[in-house]
């Protein structure tokens, strides 16, 4: 049982949907708002605040896709898009877009609530966060220092570099787009090319040597970093 702490706005416009994904949640002890569309979620983020969002794709007035990428352009909340549509483009295209997660519908609520679970870990209470050292593998970070080692062996990084590795080891195993990687290390008034993320990493993951490959490309949609590879 999760202690009743985590909110999350369930936003689909069929009813028996919304009080099913309510009922499952709330015996988890999570608490619930609800959406019947996309608007009416953008306009509660923008109100109140959430740990995770679940999103369906097909909603009137504003359809999830869309909602997802005007959530992203003020909120990194966590999204899960929920949908009927199983084509794998259709997946890519919704994490390309900003998505955490994307699951089909049909689905059983265990699959549901431990990707949930899984989420929340990634983003809420991932505890490397907080500490002043991280540790995987044959790659040491000292946090506070900026400084990083492999097998002992100092590696020199620049800002950017640091900030990109920072933000991997505090959301292990989340697919982060280039868009994403862009806006979050260079900002978003920054107006380059994505290849200035490809770019970095590559140079990232030479520096790193050996553990240069915790640094994952995901195929069509971007990186990720798992230290356990």
């Amino acid at each position: 049982m999760i202690e009743p702490v985590f909110r999350i706005l369930v936003t689909d416009d069929e009813e028996q949907m919304r009080e099913l994904l309510v009922s499952n949640l709330e015996k988890e002890g999570y608490e619930t708002v609800t959406a019947t569309n996309g608007l009416e979620a953008i306009d509660l983020l923008k109100e109140q605040s959430f740990h995770l969002v679940l999103l369906d794709v097909m909603m009137p007035e504003l359809d999830g896709l869309t909602a997802c990428m005007r959530i992203r352009e003020f909120s990194n909340v966590p999204i899960i898009m929920l949908t009927a549509r199983s084509e794998e483009l259709d997946r890519i295209h919704g994490l390309k877009i900003g998505a955490d997660d994307y699951i089909t519908k049909p689905f059983s609520p265990r699959e549901l609530l431990a990707r949930i679970e899984a989420t929340l870990r990634r983003t809420h209470n991932f505890s490397k966060e907080q500490e002043a050292t991280f540790d995987a593998g044959v790659l040491s970070i000292d946090i506070e220092g900026r400084a990083v080692s492999v097998k002992g062996k100092t590696v020199n990084l620049t800002r950017k570099e640091f900030d990109l590795l920072y933000l991997f080891i505090t959301n292990e195993d989340k697919v982060f787009s280039r868009e994403q990687l862009l806006d979050q290390i260079w900002g978003t008034e920054y107006h380059g090319n994505l290849r200035t993320v490809d770019t970095h990493i590559k140079t990232l993951r030479l520096k790193l040597g050996e553990a240069g490959g915790y640094i994952q490309t995901v195929w069509g949609i971007g990186y990720k970093f798992e230290a356990n590879v």
